[in-house]
């Protein structure tokens, strides 16, 4: 699996720095070079430790860990729906690379809260940030629907997403009331949350009716299943 540009970075800069993992200078592992940054790994390529389905206590059968990514097989119907990680964030910068196959969609899904007794699903709660094949599926015509966007909330800058099969790498920054979402390296969305603008956005979504959504800035990362073919990897989270 080749590494991102920002891991790379990482890699070369702990190396340049002396921060080596013995006295032979070889480079320390992923992970230790990941925790010097203050960076947390949520999905080690190898298992997928701390995801569940959501509402049960184990992870779907559907998803898979395939060639270092966490895999929706749209085509195994054994264990399906959203899926979501046990750590609890509140301010956070997350960092994922993902993949939608052709016509899919799929999405980020922050501040999720746990709770299946209370909420049926768990994008009664948490804001998204669209993951989509911005030239095959049809939201991609809504206004706020398209990849990037903060879901039916926020229309993000176009022209960023790359093309159905390549891999992208999204970042969520939540941070004191203020949010960041960036693509590829460019930012592009930025809004403030838990103001009169944001309620006033909510109230003016599909979101609504739910009277939990977006209320709870606190909460966990889920990634949503919408029937479709979707890839993830390098996902990890720095605590603000």
């Amino acid at each position: 699996m080749i590494l991102n540009n920002w891991i790379t970075t990482a890699l070369i800069s702990v190396f340049m720095l002396g921060n080596t993992d013995n006295a032979n200078n070889t480079v320390p592992p992923l992970h230790n070079i990941l925790q010097k940054n203050g960076w947390i790994s949520l999905f080690d390529g190898k298992t997928t430790k701390g995801w569940t389905t959501y509402g049960k206590d184990t992870l779907g059968g559907s998803w898979k860990v395939e060639d270092g990514a966490l895999h929706l097989d749209a085509a195994d119907k054994s264990g399906r729906g959203d899926i979501i990680h046990n750590m609890e964030l509140e301010n956070f910068h997350l960092k994922l690379d993902w993949k939608i196959a052709k016509n899919g969609n799929s999405g980020i899904i922050f501040w999720a809260q746990n709770d299946p007794a209370k909420y049926k699903y768990v994008w009664y709660t948490g804001p998204e940030m669209q993951v989509l094949d911005n030239d095959g599926h049809p939201d991609a015509k809504i206004d706020k629907h398209r990849s990037g966007n903060l879901y039916d909330l926020v229309a993000s800058k176009e022209g960023v997403t790359k093309a159905v099969g390549e891999w992208n790498t999204a970042e969520i920054i939540s941070n004191r009331g203020k949010l960041e979402f960036k693509l590829n390296g460019i930012s592009i969305l930025t809004t403030t949350y838990g103001d009169e603008q944001w309620n006033q956005m909510i109230a003016n979504s599909k979101f609504r009716s739910m009277p939990a959504f977006g209320k709870n800035f606190k909460g966990h990362i889920a990634l949503q299943d919408h029937g479709d073919h979707v890839w993830y990897r390098n996902i990890m989270v720095k605590k603000l």
